[in-house]
């Protein structure tokens, strides 16, 4: 597929109606980040972020998801159009079960919420939704990225969460919630980093006493 980060045949297709089109066009027990990457076409960045964010929040899970979020965040930074996953990326592979887990016909807690949030988020094009947006969307993204990855204690939640509300903004093309995830993801990253600072200081100062 050759649409553009806001464009296509989906463009405007709801995330969960979306995500239960690919898990029908994959079905295997497992789907690889790179069926999903052809499978979204132009909205695959938004949603292999979002997809990858989710998991990314579970204890021992973060260093595994956050390389793949990291190497989107930077290639969406830097212009790419669509996504070009390394091998070892694009074979890694989410249970087809959870994929399905958003998807409105699942009735899960996850789904739920995703179609509430998808009844106020809705295309609105605007200044966060343009090119250049997308290049911050993708850097603040690989930020966040790395501080999933670095370990920290609550360092995790706060980037993660901005990061979701921008990936849907993303999907949706709405201005609106980019921006406010962008926000968000700026705060969440200067938190995560202060702790990160803090605990880097206070190991340092322990060691200068031992020695």
């Amino acid at each position: 597929m050759d649409q553009d980060l806001h464009g296509g045949e989906h463009a405007t297709a709801p995330i969960s109606r979306l995500v239960a089109e690919v898990a029908a066009q994959c079905p295997g027990e497992r789907i690889t980040l790179g069926e999903m990457a052809e499978a979204f076409g132009g909205r695959a960045f938004g949603l292999l972020i979002l997809m990858l964010c989710l998991p990314g929040l579970l204890p021992g899970m973060a260093s595994v998801f956050g390389t793949p979020m990291l190497i989107l965040g930077v290639q969406m930074g830097l212009g790419f159009r669509k996504p070009k996953l390394p091998g070892f990326i694009a074979r890694q592979s989410l249970k087809r079960s959870d994929v399905l887990r958003l998807t409105a016909g699942a009735d899960t807690r996850v789904s739920r919420a995703l179609a509430r949030i998808e009844r106020w988020v809705r295309p609105r094009p605007g200044p966060f939704t343009a090119p250049f947006a997308d290049k911050v969307v993708g850097w603040l993204t690989a930020y966040a990225a790395l501080m999933l990855i670095l370990p920290g204690p609550g360092t995790n939640g706060p980037p993660a969460f901005g990061t979701i509300v921008m990936a849907l903004g993303v999907v949706e093309n709405d201005s609106k919630v980019v921006g406010l995830g962008m926000a968000l993801t700026f705060l969440g990253n200067l938190f995560a980093t202060v702790v990160l600072l803090a605990l880097l200081w206070f190991g340092m100062e322990a060691l200068g006493y031992v020695f």
